[in-house]
């Protein structure tokens, strides 16, 4: 569920092709390994049950908060796996409760966004903040609940895997996974990554969040090309909030928070206080010394000094170590009554990143340290002190603004900077392999769903529609579609920005960023072309990996190597990616045409940099269901050392458009 989210991807126009809102996603059943989910969220609310011809089973596990008639026609299965997890540890019985409920709201989360029905109001501390849909709302929800609040295992989230397949959903959304690479084996053939095939192989998309690891390259732990890996951007809304002083100047920050008003509608300045100036004197508190500015515990002030007032609170060692929180400031200006609070940066812990989180009581935050210096200056000009340094007067002023009202002015997409960036690698000492990761690039920041704003990756991408309007395409056409027909520019015409470890700079994205591109829904149901691959080219590509023994294949797979691909990157993926080009490669692709008429393409090439490339044919003609070889060269003109990139683009005589990224390290010229 997400209010705004479906217009930035265009996702209105897709369900007017499926018969509006009210049958997007109809017959779809998404599958959701996560926390669980809570029934009563009115996301998931009573929706006449439809015959789903691929769904299977409908079990509900009942249990604490779990009641039977939570699989109401919206929620058509619900599941628990906690063997793994009953085995590692004790459970806390009041949090980790043994039913699929979710505890913890970030299992509800996921599966409001892709699923959640149409419509639902956002209401948060009193405020309306639109009404809400998920990606394909009339799409169905069966339930995994793999992970509780005290511990996740891989079991269990294995064991939810295998039912999901034997269930028969159609989609698999997996925001969990391992944090990082197996020990003793490759990254394709680890537990995890199996399964996800085995779930391929029964005819199931499995959807994935490329990793919260970023900005730092080889940080994806999406790592297989039967999964689609989803990078996380950032869409154009945003929330200002200003800061008012006495002097005039204003001071942007972030909260979605009201105004100080007063009697009327207009901004009040209110005394402006310094947190550690309000300190009660002689207390004998011993944690205050170390809180007081960070303003977690109310005792530690003189309530007579900041009633009323606009109270600074400073991120200080407990934001830096994690022990202090928000909420408690949240608590602490509410239980004295503050008119609002100011959380600013501290110059010793530098910038921090600030999301537009709701707020009780007026507040905003100022994450740059710049502007604190301007705050602080503004406020020890207008404060009078005692010889000892105590304050005697505080005169400086200030108000907040409204925070609430969004804005669609923002440069959109940029990659988020917590999304883990490529290149895909083979094992744990991270040496690159011939696979495109992350995969495509979908809004992850700041959704508004069934929990709070907070990232979330794979569930926005979920193929529900693609799914609904071509019921017959496998997982591989899918995944296809998506990629080649992705955009790879902004809403400024310009190419796709990323944050990265500077908090106030963007920088220029590339594939390791972004995949193929930000999503493009509608273009996805018309791709023209797909790039098709089958659980038999999978084993083929794992039998062509260097130095790897068809034993452990087998093994691992219960596939038998048979016809090898020259390389690797011959698998017939909608990218192609060359970790190691030494003098020449050709690289092999098929394309099918999808669409109901016969169709004249074109090729063209904007090649990376140190590298030539020549596709044969230059431009052929495909029937309807049709199939056409491509046979591309590369040719190194110049050593680098590092990737570069580049792309293909197949033009069709009826406007479809096929884009392929190329990601090439050009090592020598022979």
């Amino acid at each position: 569920m997400t209010t705004y989210t479906p217009q930035f991807l265009g996702i209105p126009a897709v369900w007017t092709q499926e018969g509006g809102d009210k049958n997007a996603g109809e017959g779809i059943v998404i599958g959701f390994i996560d926390s669980g989910i809570n029934p009563d969220h009115p996301s998931f609310a009573y929706d006449p049950m439809t015959n789903s011809n691929s769904f299977t089973d409908r079990a509900c596990e009942e249990g604490p908060l779990f009641p039977q008639t939570s699989c109401n026609g919206k929620i058509v299965s619900a599941r628990f796996f906690s063997a793994g997890a009953q085995t590692t540890t004790t459970l806390n019985e009041s949090i980790d409760i043994l039913s699929p409920f979710d505890a913890v709201g970030h299992g509800s989360h996921v599966a409001s966004t892709a699923a959640g029905n149409f419509g639902v109001p956002v209401v948060v501390n009193g405020l309306y903040y639109g009404r809400a849909s998920g990606m394909a709302p009339r799409a169905r929800i069966a339930v995994y609940k793999a992970i509780y609040p005290s511990i996740g295992t891989l079991s269990d989230v294995l064991a939810a895997i295998d039912q999901a397949v034997l269930d028969g959903v159609d989609i698999l959304t997996l925001s969990v996974g391992p944090e990082e690479p197996p020990e003793d084996k490759l990254t394709f053939l680890s537990l995890f990554e199996i399964f996800m095939l085995a779930a391929h192989k029964a005819g199931t998309l499995v959807v994935q969040a490329a990793g919260n690891e970023g900005p730092s390259p080889y940080s994806v732990i999406s790592y297989s090309p039967w999964a689609v890996g989803v990078a996380s951007c950032d869409t154009d809304r945003t929330y200002p909030a200003t800061l008012i002083l006495g002097n005039g100047l204003k001071i942007a920050g972030v909260g979605l928070s009201g105004a100080t008003v007063g009697d009327g509608l207009m901004i009040q300045y209110n005394k402006l206080v310094l947190a550690k100036d309000a300190i009660k004197i002689n207390t004998t508190l011993p944690r205050i010394a170390n809180n007081a500015e960070e303003c977690q515990y109310p005792e530690a002030f003189d309530p007579l000094v900041v009633q009323d007032s606009v109270v600074i609170c400073t991120f200080s060692a407990g934001f830096y170590n994690g022990t202090s929180t928000l909420t408690a400031i949240i608590q602490t200006a509410i239980v004295l009554r503050f008119k609002a609070f100011v959380f600013v940066a501290n110059p010793t812990y530098g910038d921090f990143i600030a999301e537009p989180i709701p707020f009780a009581t007026p507040a905003i935050m100022i994450p740059a340290t710049t502007d604190t210096q301007n705050i602080l200056q503004y406020y020890e000009k207008e404060t009078v002190r005692d010889t000892n340094g105590l304050v005697v007067r505080y005169g400086g002023r200030a108000g907040i603004s409204e925070g609430r009202n969004a804005s669609y002015k923002g440069r959109a997409p940029i990659v988020s900077r917590f999304s883990s960036r490529g290149p895909d690698y083979i094992d744990q000492s991270k040496n690159p392999t011939d696979v495109l990761k992350p995969d495509i690039l979908a809004p992850g920041h700041q959704i508004w769903a069934a929990w709070s704003p907070m990232s979330v990756l794979d569930p926005i991408l979920s193929a529900a529609m693609i799914k609904q309007y071509n019921p017959s395409w496998t997982p591989s056409m899918i995944a296809s579609a998506i990629s080649t027909t992705a955009s790879t520019y902004d809403n400024l015409g310009e190419p796709i920005m990323a944050h990265g470890f500077d908090l106030y700079t963007l920088h220029t994205s590339a594939p390791f960023g972004f995949g193929a591109g930000l999503v493009n829904p509608s273009g996805a149901l018309h791709p023209g072309l797909v790039f098709s691959a089958g659980y038999e080219d999978y084993i083929s590509f794992l039998c062509s990996l260097p130095n790897i023994d068809s034993k452990i294949v087998k093994t691992a797979t219960g596939g038998i190597c048979g016809q090898l691909f020259e390389n690797p990157s011959d698998l017939n993926l909608p990218s192609i990616t060359i970790t190691s080009l030494n003098g020449s490669r050709i690289v092999h692709r098929t394309v099918t045409n999808v669409e109901s008429k016969a169709e004249t393409y074109l090729s063209a090439v904007l090649p990376p940099k140190g590298v030539t490339v020549n596709i044969e044919p230059s431009w052929f003609i495909i029937a309807p269901q049709g199939t056409q070889d491509l046979h591309i060269t590369f040719n190194v003109t110049q050593a680098l050392d590092d990737f570069t990139f580049g792309e293909i683009v197949l033009t069709g005589s009826l406007n479809h458009v096929v884009k392929m990224p190329l990601s090439i390290f050009p090592i020598s010229t022979t």
